[in-house]
């Protein structure tokens, strides 16, 4: 395969970029660093952007990663869809094979690794030994407080891993060690599922370096990592700063964005290295040439836009989506902002059902369905060309910012409302 191929999803993100306005003094940094020798000391190797929900992380992000494609780079974009290392480093090396980089060796490890990991979770299903349920042992008590689901042990408990009663999962943990001790005859193999991080990453990390080899700059990119960061922090902190999985390539280049600063807890010792990329809302003029650049130019509704959006990104290209090509509400006298948003929509139904179908944290058409009055029930193309709402892992959700103004203004209506009712119900 022809490793500059891109999916259609990477297309995706790249005709974006191309529409790209702002952030120049972000972007000049970035390109001036793609270019240096990695060898060399001013090189950047960790960026991390961070700010508001709303400001243009993710598209600064995307913009970062088509830069460094148009530089040459093996790029990989993560974001909140993976829920443990395992996980993302499978999603990395899913990603670098479509470039045409495999990373075979780990490939292979991982899937030996899911094969025995299926067969521990059928021996941890089986029925218990006679005689009662042993209370246990220190090391396991150790290891579940460690958050050992988070690595991937159990799946589907990793994002929940705090709320799991420590004891009972440290129980689990003793009889998967006596269960899978008892069915697998390679201690290798014990090893893999009981500690799929330590055995997994040192083999990702070798090849990843041969990988890196082969281009200028290998980037990876991190995104919604207010989400992962609780999952990947001592990992991704470990590979770039540390000898435990072994050396890593220098031309390997990792940015991280999400909305909250870094855990100091965590990374308190090496933020001398990490390129710190605060975001905030666009200025006047960064405003002024992105609407320029969707074709709004009348004074007035230039005016308007940058009056109740306040300059933020998501809520500047909200306003400037239907291209409207006059302010003659300007003067509405509504208080909130979701009614703002949606003041160049003039159909009622869709109206509504946009402010519905933010009670759900995430969409797909049936939730959509059962959200919105029946009238509404034929709009969920049109609901997904909004804006401020993308698509994650298969299902649709809304720009943080943008939900939570519209969950303020349902607070403020009747919970009577049929309509109110059914939403309320699809969250609890």
């Amino acid at each position: 395969m022809d490793r500059r191929r891109l999916s259609r999803q990477e297309l995706i993100r790249a005709r974006r970029g191309d529409g790209f306005v702002g952030r120049e003094g972000e972007l000049s940094a970035f390109r001036a660093n793609l270019a240096r020798d990695p060898a060399d000391p001013d090189f950047r190797f960790l960026h991390h952007l961070h700010g508001q929900g709303g400001v243009g992380k993710t598209s600064l992000a995307q913009r970062f990663e088509q830069m460094a494609r148009e530089a040459g780079a093996l790029t990989v974009y993560v974001d909140e869809s993976v829920h443990s290392v395992p996980e993302a480093m499978a999603g990395i090396s899913a990603r670098l094979g479509r470039q045409g980089s495999p990373l075979k060796s780990f490939d292979k490890l991982l899937a030996t690794y899911r094969e025995r990991r299926h067969e521990a979770e059928a021996a941890l299903a089986g029925p218990d030994e006679p005689g009662g349920e042993a209370p246990p042992s220190p090391g396991s008590m150790i290891i579940a407080r460690a958050g050992v689901a988070g690595l991937g042990l159990i799946p589907g408990v990793g994002p929940f891993a705090g709320a799991v009663d420590s004891t009972q999962l440290a129980r689990g943990t003793d009889r998967l060690r006596g269960r899978i001790g008892a069915r697998l005859r390679n201690h290798d193999d014990v090893q893999l599922v009981l500690s799929p991080v330590e055995v997994l990453t040192p083999v990702f990390v070798r090849e990843l370096g041969e990988a890196a080899d082969t281009v200028p700059v290998l980037a990876l990119f991190f995104d919604t990592y207010e989400a992962t960061g609780p999952l990947l922090d001592t990992w991704l902190r470990d590979i770039l700063f540390s000898d435990r999985y072994g050396p890593l390539a220098p031309n390997i280049m990792v940015t991280l964005s999400g909305r909250d600063a870094l855990d100091r807890r965590c990374w308190a010792d090496h933020l001398e290295h990490v390129t710190d990329v605060p975001l905030d809302a666009f200025t006047e003029a960064e405003a002024r040439r992105y609407l320029a650049a969707k074709d709004i130019t009348d004074p007035d509704t230039v005016d308007a836009i940058l009056r109740l959006s306040g300059g933020l990104p998501v809520l500047v290209s909200t306003l400037a989506g239907s291209r409207p090509g006059a302010a003659d509400a300007v003067d509405d006298p509504s208080d909130t902002a979701v009614e703002r948003f949606l003041k160049w929509e003039t159909d009622p139904v869709r109206r509504e059902a946009a402010l519905a179908a933010a009670l759900p944290r995430h969409l797909d058409e049936d939730v959509y369905r059962e959200a919105v009055d029946a009238e509404a029930a034929d709009h969920f193309g049109w609901l997904r060309t909004l804006p401020f709402v993308s698509e994650r892992g298969g299902r649709w959700q809304y720009h943080e910012v943008v939900r939570t103004a519209m969950l303020r203004l349902q607070r403020r209506r009747s919970p009577l409302e049929p309509q109110h009712r059914r939403a309320h119900h699809l969250v609890v």
